[in-house]
């Protein structure tokens, strides 16, 4: 396998288009989630397309030891990680002490120690190779408060400050750290997480070009990439100048609606 590709929730949305895009430019893959019908047919479709090797595992990320099966099945097949894509999450509608605690630490273990784990076991390999590219799936919500998805936006925090820290510390590795952080875009997301026709998704950014956006900014090395215009402004331009607790109103009041 060359120029390889491992992608968690490669499933659907950014992490399947992130695999056509890698794909299209003559990587092979390793499509990890837990739905193993739709990977075998994302297989497929890439493998007669593109002609690349695709690999597939199925595997729920948010079960205890997962991360490090993946890691020991890669391993112990011989193949060589050498772009990293922490895709894999999900989100919950709701009060934080009014939604199941189980629901909400199966996030945190899916959104953040899955990818804490991926990224240090692999990570580490990249680093000892001297060459590697990780782009992390993070969120405009790591910049914000987020009353009414409380949980969420928290584990997208810590995926941005964990990519900056670990962006800094990899100077002159030769591996680079990316975070896409898109706002609403069209995938499966807004469904799981009750958001079912919220007006907080009214517009949301197509799959495809949210993908391509992160993708582009990882090749270049950049640390951050949010992916739309208008929430570039909102956070650089308008957020150091409101008080939080304005935000977190007009947050909630978006997540109600």
């Amino acid at each position: 396998m060359k120029n390889t590709a491992l992608i968690t929730g490669a499933s659907s949305g950014i992490g399947k288009e992130l695999a056509r895009i890698h794909a299209s430019k003559g990587g092979d893959l390793i499509l990890v989630a837990r739905r193993i019908e739709l990977l075998n047919s994302l297989k497929e479709e890439l493998v007669q397309k593109y002609k690349v090797t695709v690999q597939v595992i199925q595997k729920d990320l948010s079960v205890l030891g997962s991360s490090q099966a993946v890691y020991d099945e890669v391993t112990q097949n011989g193949w060589q990680v050498d772009y990293l894509f922490n895709n894999a999450g999900f989100g919950g509608k709701g009060a934080f002490l009014d939604r199941d605690l189980e629901a909400d630490v199966e996030m945190v273990r899916l959104n953040v120690m899955a990818l804490l784990k991926l990224t240090h076991l692999f990570g580490k390999d990249m680093k000892a190779r001297g060459k590697g590219k990780i782009l992390q799936t993070a969120s405009t919500a790591g910049f914000l408060p987020g009353p009414y998805q409380n949980t969420y936006f928290a584990t997208k925090a810590f995926v941005v400050s964990h990519t900056q820290g670990l962006a800094h510390e990899l100077k002159g590795s030769g591996v680079t750290v990316t975070a896409l952080c898109p706002g609403p875009v069209e995938t499966e997301f807004a469904q799981v997480a009750g958001f079912g026709g919220s007006q907080m998704f009214d517009g949301a950014a197509s799959a495809y070009k949210t993908a391509l956006k992160g993708y582009k900014a990882m090749e270049k090395g950049k640390v951050i990439c949010i992916s739309d215009f208008k929430f570039t402004f909102l956070i650089k331009g308008l957020l150091p100048f409101m008080p939080s607790s304005i935000t977190a109103a007009i947050i909630a009041k978006m997540q109600q609606s």
